[in-house]
């Protein structure tokens, strides 16, 4: 599958989780979570320690997202990512676009072990749908 498949493929998703979502708008959990809503896509932010992000009610973990959540982005430390990766997949997430930074081998092995269309190139989702900081 070429990469612009993989991309497409994974903003097929009626809904999306932001794994690392955080409350400061600097970080890139803020700025991937607002790219979404920019783009009017439903997101819902995967944060154990904040009740709600840019107005938007958190689950406390990638288990509480809800069905129609089949692309996750992960912008979480490596050794978090390679954690919460067999979780998703057991939930039923279908693509994992793992932001720079956030990559992990044995993760990404895992994915591609399981089926999952996973994206781990150094892509950057915020480059690729356009976001702009207000």
């Amino acid at each position: 599958m070429t990469m612009q498949k993989q991309i497409d493929q994974f903003l097929s998703s009626a809904a999306f989780g932001v794994v690392g979502a955080s409350s400061n708008r600097h970080k890139f959990g803020n700025k991937v979570l607002r790219c979404y809503i920019q783009n009017g896509k439903t997101a819902v932010p995967v944060n154990p320690n904040e009740a709600e992000i840019e107005g938007l009610a958190c689950v406390k973990s990638v288990e509480e997202l809800p069905p129609e959540v089949k692309s996750i982005s992960m912008i979480t430390p490596p050794a978090v990512t390679e954690q919460l990766v067999p979780l998703a997949i057991a939930h039923g997430v279908e693509n994992i676009w793992m932001q720079p930074g956030a990559e992990s081998p044995a993760a990404v092995a895992l994915c591609r072990e399981k089926g999952i269309n996973v994206i781990a190139d150094g892509s950057c989702l915020l480059v690729v749908m356009g976001y702009h900081d207000h």
